[in-house]
């Protein structure tokens, strides 16, 4: 599955956000680039929700198939 390319992955999204908090815990932004950073970092905080989501669907699917299923990337080493 191919990654949309307008889309931010998870990391570069974590790494803006806590930039955001960064700055707004500085206290040197102004009531409006503060509410600014707020409403991006809440979006910020969705795409990323997001992304843990579906990496979370993954798991669950990848665990619910039968160990002889699949591509064999997830084999026991044991």
């Amino acid at each position: 599955m191919a990654k949309k390319d307008s889309t931010p992955d998870f990391e570069q999204s974590l790494e803006e956000l806590e930039t955001l908090v960064e700055q707004m815990e500085s206290g040197e932004l102004t009531l409006e680039k503060s509410l600014a950073q707020f409403e991006r970092g809440m979006a910020l905080t969705k795409t990323c929700q997001e992304a843990l989501n579906a990496a979370q669907l993954r798991v669950d699917t990848l665990l619910e198939q039968p160990a002889d299923e699949g591509d064999g990337s997830l084999e026991d080493t044991d």
